[in-house]
């Protein structure tokens, strides 16, 4: 049997007086939603755990009336909402219990706390140290997000902001670089998520990748080999000819190749050691031929203030061989190649002789 309202009023003031927790307003509103069509949702407890939504009628230094609401569940963070009209307030109150309810996104208060653009510079000195292979590259994508919408607070970030910005990035750059772009901030919400709680689930979720052109495979005939490396051999870069060499002979990458230190060659049993690889794998790399002629050869040039195998001019670090190899694929008229295209030279694959 229904209460009347009269006998309903009086048992919540009764309430009011013993905890001090509501007050006139409170009244109206509970009385309200009563009265209303919809009946409002009953605090329980169970299995799901305690939830009870709150709405509190306010009034601002204006005279205007606004509803606060408060969604709280067992276990998770307190949903708060302030509206101007108490069937929007009601709305929002179902509409995130049920978000609560089925585990879906809603917006958190750690969320609401923080924009992008601090998520992006926590993640820029704790993450970006441990990724030193790809802070040159990914440090600037997250900058060009920062200054796009890096004012945006996390609850904020929706699919539909991100997916207008990857719009941008299109205009200019081609489908592959915009999922770079995607893939690093993809990677700075996971960990918003994972590890610091300050979303509850990443929006990344909802985008699909972009569609990538197949790239094209690029061999070198046999003349167009031995151009190379006549040409190499020619430049003044003295790590020049030795990297092409052993990139063709042991189909390695540019920078585990320029990354090898001497300690890592073993000349007798006809090896090489690659720490830095892509995968993060060590992994042993036969040696032989010309690539181990060649590699001896230039152990004769070892310096002794570092033990990187092709160190640069200047400074004990790894040398810097781009410019010179673009000279000399200009030099021998080989067009549309590139350093990394000699993976796919590799005489495993080109089934040749390596000739100069």
């Amino acid at each position: 049997m229904r209460l009347c309202d009269r006998t309903i009023c009086h048992i919540l003031c009764f309430v009011a007086s013993c905890v001090k927790l509501f007050s006139v307003g409170h009244v109206n509103v509970f009385l309200y939603l009563l009265k209303s069509d919809t009946k409002p949702t009953k605090p329980h407890s169970g299995k799901e755990g305690f939830r009870m939504a709150q709405i509190v009628e306010r009034k601002t230094k204006s005279g205007d009336t606004r509803y606060f609401v408060r969604v709280r569940k067992k276990g998770h963070p307190v949903q708060t909402a302030t509206l101007s009209r108490l069937t929007d307030a009601k709305k929002w109150a179902r509409q995130t219990e049920s978000a609560i309810e089925e585990g879906r996104h809603f917006k958190t208060r750690e969320a609401k706390r923080h924009t992008l653009g601090e998520a992006i510079d926590r993640y820029l000195e704790e993450v970006m140290p441990h990724k030193p292979k790809s802070a040159g590259q990914q440090t600037p994508q997250l900058e060009w997000w920062k200054k796009q919408i890096g004012d945006h607070t996390l609850a904020n970030v929706t699919p539909p902001i991100i997916v207008e910005q990857r719009a941008e990035l299109l205009k200019g750059r081609s489908a592959s670089t915009a999922n770079r772009f995607m893939a690093v901030l993809g990677h700075c919400l996971t960990i918003c998520v994972k590890e610091w709680g300050w979303l509850d689930d990443t929006p990344m979720r909802k985008i699909s990748k972009l569609k990538e052109p197949r790239g094209i495979v690029r061999y070198l005939s046999e003349a167009e080999r031995k151009a190379l490396l006549a040409a190499c051999k020619e430049n003044s870069n003295p790590n020049l000819f030795p990297v092409v060499v052993i990139a063709i002979s042991t189909g390695c990458r540019k920078q585990e190749i320029l990354n090898l230190r001497w300690p890592d060659v073993d000349f007798e049993r006809g090896q090489i050691v690659l720490h830095q690889t892509k995968n993060g794998e060590r992994r042993t790399v036969p040696i032989t031929g010309l690539a181990h002629d060649v590699l001896r050869q230039h152990s004769r040039m070892r310096r002794m203030d570092c033990d990187f195998v092709f160190p640069c001019d200047s400074k004990p670090v790894p040398g810097d061989i781009d410019r010179d190899f673009a000279r000399a694929r200009d030099a021998a008229k080989i067009k549309d190649f590139r350093f990394h295209d000699l993976l796919d030279c590799s005489l495993d694959c080109f089934g040749a002789t390596l000739g100069v």
